[in-house]
């Protein structure tokens, strides 16, 4: 497949175009060379020295990522940095990257896909931000507890603040460091709210507000869209994909 008719549908059915005023990702592609044949796409959370090793290990044409190389500020093309962009040109790796429209996006976004692994139902999207909501929501058909929520999402260490119900039913999601969004989960009187990172302020309203936080770490919190978005492309263009892990614990 053409690397530029790939990246015009990714673009598309990302709507890469509609994050652009509130991302500080660059979206799209971000490192690539002249128009080429592509076969076998790389796919990871991070943009990062051994995501790049590892992708190339892998014979890949393209690397899809949802954490980018750039963000916003111009940033010198030197030390570590240097060395990133200097091993994607050398070993002719195109770079692609989708922030927020890979948490946003309904069918393959890192949200979307952990509320339909928890087997939700009535999902909708929740927690605005700068005028897009990125998060969903939704309601279990059963009773769920802290821990088998955790289990189900793969969150190896999770941090837990089970101050709500003890049989929880409904639930927001907002992958990353969206702990903040806790507050539009109050607001909506859902009974948990799932995120990737903790911070220590939102502890005490919690537990005076009386719900349960599960934050399964930034990393594994993203990994989904990055993988449901492989599927999606092997299944509607007959690509090679292949999942780079390089999980950080944090």
């Amino acid at each position: 497949m053409k690397r530029d008719v790939l990246i015009n549908y990714l673009d598309q059915y990302l709507d890469i175009a509609s994050f652009a005023p509130i991302d500080r990702s660059s979206n799209g592609l971000v490192v690539g060379g002249p128009d080429r044949e592509v076969k076998r796409v790389a796919f990871a959370v991070d943009a990062c020295q051994k995501t790049f090793d590892l992708a190339i290990e892998a014979k890949s044409d393209l690397l899809i990522v949802h954490h980018g190389l750039f963000w916003g500020s111009p940033l010198p093309i030197t030390k570590s940095h240097y060395n990133r962009v200097k091993t994607l040109l050398d070993n002719h790796l195109d770079l692609y990257a989708a922030h927020l429209p890979l948490d946003a996006h309904s069918e393959v976004g890192n949200n979307a896909v952990m509320a339909r692994l928890l087997g939700l139902l009535q999902i909708e999207p929740f927690a605005l931000y700068k005028g897009k909501t990125l998060g969903f929501k939704g309601v279990s058909a059963v009773s769920l507890d802290p821990a088998s929520i955790a289990k189900t999402l793969g969150f190896l260490n999770p941090i837990i603040l089970p101050f709500g119900k003890q049989e929880i039913r409904t639930i927001g999601i907002v992958s990353g460091g969206a702990s903040d969004d806790v507050y539009a989960a109050l607001d909506e009187g859902l009974d948990c709210f799932i995120t990737g990172e903790c911070e220590h302020q939102v502890y005490n309203d919690c537990l005076e507000n009386k719900i349960t936080l599960i934050a399964g770490g930034h990393y594994l919190s993203e990994v989904f869209g990055v993988q449901e978005l492989a599927g999606h492309l092997k299944k509607n263009f007959g690509l090679e994909t292949v999942f780079v892990a390089n999980p950080t614990g944090l």
